[in-house]
């Protein structure tokens, strides 16, 4: 049974794999100070309340974004579940080519969301995770990592946005009906999220064209669901395809060792 763990910069998901399907995710709010106990005594409450235990896990992958956090996640896996875990970045195999030039510089997350998306999506990709950050990673049919767009998330602008005017107080980010707000609160939503939809459309549109090929766009992360609907240029959402991805490392490992 495997205990999967992807930590982004806002939240730091956790996952029990059976062998056949996912039984149980959690979340929790991302926070480089949490011990390796900490975790534990938070986990171990979750674990019981959907009929498991820390004995049941024989396993651990831990994508993380966040350095300084590692060493307790490691140490949670080793302490508790009593595994050495896989760490993206570190010990595990990846089985794909990162193409940029610097690959120690690749996110895990956009490693783990390129496998994920790969084993599913045929051709050439685009993959669009929203969330701290934008980000939109080009996958070749292959399955390699070719290079990536990076900007501010949704609500990391909108926080900026109030932070740094005065007047303009801190809202909830949702989709406005119309793009002519009549008050403070409407002309923001409706700047900041169809702006996001005008980046997006922007980005996808000249990816396009400077790779020259037709290509699957396929968007996830936490604010995914927001453009949902919203706009033609994304073709997939797919909310699972980090743990998938995850997933995938873990088995491709698990057989490079028997």
């Amino acid at each position: 049974m495997l205990l999967a763990i992807e930590q982004g910069n806002t939240n730091t998901l956790f996952a029990v794999h059976d062998g056949e399907t996912w039984i149980a995710q959690w979340r929790a709010a991302t926070d480089p100070s949490r011990t390796a106990d900490e975790y534990a005594v938070w986990l171990s409450q979750l674990l019981n309340m959907a009929g498991l235990q820390f004995g049941a896990l024989d396993a651990a992958i831990i994508s993380s974004v966040v350095p300084q956090s590692i060493f307790n996640l490691r140490n949670l896996a080793r302490r508790y579940l009593h595994v050495e875990p896989l760490v993206i970045g570190e010990n595990a195999d990846l089985g794909i080519e990162v193409r940029i030039h610097k690959p120690s510089e690749a996110g895990a997350d956009r490693l783990v969301n390129a496998i994920g998306a790969h084993i599913v999506y045929s051709g050439d990709l685009i993959v669009i995770d929203s969330g701290t950050a934008t980000t939109l990673d080009v996958v070749a049919a292959d399955g390699g990592l070719e290079g990536c767009a990076i900007a501010p998330g949704i609500n990391l602008s909108m926080e900026a946005l109030h932070t740094a005017a005065a007047k303009l107080p801190r809202i909830a980010i949702q989709r406005p009906g119309h793009v002519i707000g009549k008050d403070t609160v409407e002309s923001m939503q409706a700047g900041v999220f169809w702006g996001y939809i005008a980046l997006i459309e922007g980005l996808v549109a000249r990816i396009k064209a400077e790779w020259g090929k037709p290509m699957t766009v396929i968007g996830t992360g936490g604010v995914a669901s927001l453009f949902h609907g919203a706009t033609n240029a994304i073709d997939h959402f797919d909310p699972d395809l980090t743990i998938r991805g995850l997933l995938e490392i873990h088995r491709r490992n698990t057989a490079a060792r028997t």
